[in-house]
């Protein structure tokens, strides 16, 4: 069959990289891909927003099957125009999508169905959000209630700081149209797991565990990014956690879509803080969660192909997901002065000698060919993942690798799954 993936980052290529491995797909395509993702695939010039060229490709190289893993292309309806056009795609459509395209939408939905989140307000005035806030104790989250490229969420340590970050959202337009509505609400303590889930609709299967890492530097410090690193498994989400979680969080949340006209295909990210009280929805996604998939990903022994046709085929149900007992690390190597402003345009090295590594294989996110070099050309630029027979083994490789390849000003975490 042919496939198309729609999107040109990390997680794409972490996609591209295990339909590769698939004896049911003789010829990938994506759109628009880059450098890492073309070995692997024909990567198509077409921005992922633009729905009318990408049905027109889709249509005139008989794709078989389209998948769409980015936020904005699923909030913007991306799977309903597919499906106008009689196209196969594995995504929730708009009305779905909206889980994340409104933190709003997601908490009042947790509220209305009793599934454990952070106590929370909702506001549209400035004034109004400002009062709110005077009345609290820091620490404060305070959320852009839009899509904010992972970037909307933000921790305020003191009223100060809260204040200013209030006034970046609301009234400088930090995030544009995300922050015209925000959520605020309670500093929960505890630790993060992210787990993601194929969904049919009415059925929900959790993949294996894993854990994000977002602040930009060590220890936790520095602004929130869109992921510096991530592992799998993470020894936090035990057994016990995990029927808890499937039972108050999971399928309590595919249930209530469902019931609100809104039913949910494709893979749906849980971002959970593992609290004294138990688990407590942090955030939802509506799609593979970068940097997450590129450690979730190599461990899945099941086709992939196989699970998206009975996502589609609404009979999740019947299929046996198989996941490699194995660990696996992916740290993010990011251009200096990311999550702020960075240059681009320099020269990666090392990339052709990390591929005669052992269970390493670094994924591209944001690279490009400028004079026939691979150069940087986004914020997060690479994520070198590596497999071990346990996390240590795992980070150890991927940390060897990060010897090797660099460019300029480049910089990565040192204490990933620490």
């Amino acid at each position: 069959m042919k496939v198309l993936v729609v999107g040109g980052g990390g997680r794409e290529h972490a996609i591209v990289h295990k339909l590769s491995k698939s004896e049911k797909v003789d010829k990938i395509y994506c759109a628009p891909g880059n450098p890492g993702i073309q070995e692997l695939a024909q990567t198509v010039d077409i921005s992922p927003m633009d729905f009318e060229l990408l049905i027109k490709f889709a249509k005139d190289n008989s794709i078989d099957m389209t998948i769409a893993a980015m936020d904005d292309t699923l909030v913007a309806g991306i799977v309903d125009e597919f499906e106008k056009n009689g196209l196969k795609i594995f995504g929730p459509n708009k009305k779905a999508s909206i889980i994340e395209g409104s933190k709003a939408f997601s908490k009042n939905l947790m509220k209305k169905y009793n599934i454990p989140t952070a106590s929370y307000e909702t506001f549209s005035s400035y004034e109004d959000a400002l009062k709110y806030i005077e009345t609290l104790n820091p620490p404060i989250v305070i959320k852009a209630d839009g899509l904010a490229l992972g970037k909307g969420v933000l921790i305020c340590k003191t009223l100060d700081e809260a204040k200013e970050s209030l006034k970046d959202i609301m009234l400088n337009k930090k995030f544009g149209q995300a922050g015209e509505n925000v959520v605020i609400e309670e500093f929960m303590t505890g630790k993060e797991v992210s787990i993601l889930c194929f969904c049919d609709g009415s059925t929900i299967v959790p993949m294996v565990s894993a854990k994000d890492h977002k602040r930009a530097f060590d220890n936790d410090k520095g602004p929130n990014t869109g992921g510096m690193g991530t592992i799998s498994p993470t020894k936090y989400y035990t057994e016990e956690i995990s029927k808890i979680c499937m039972e108050t969080i999971f399928k309590p949340t595919i249930d209530a879509l469902a019931k609100e006209g809104r039913k949910f295909i494709g893979v749906l990210f849980f971002g959970l803080m593992i609290t004294e009280q138990g688990p407590k929805v942090i955030e939802y996604n509506a799609r593979f969660g970068d940097p997450e998939t590129q450690v979730v990903l190599p461990r899945l022994k099941t086709d992939l192909i196989d699970i998206i046709d009975a996502c589609l085929n609404k009979n999740l149900d019947t299929i046996n997901i198989e996941w490699e007992d194995y660990a696996t690390s992916c740290v993010i190597l990011a251009s200096g002065g990311y999550p702020d402003s960075y240059e681009k345009g320099y020269e990666i090295v090392g990339l052709e000698e990390c591929k005669n590594l052992d269970d390493v294989f670094i994924y591209h996110a944001g690279t490009a060919i400028k004079d026939n070099k691979i150069v940087n050309n986004g914020g997060r630029v690479l994520g070198v993942m590596a497999k071990g027979e346990t996390l240590d083994k795992a980070l150890e490789k991927s940390y060897n690798a990060l010897n090797i390849v660099k460019f300029k000003d480049c910089f990565y975490r040192k204490d990933i799954g620490n």
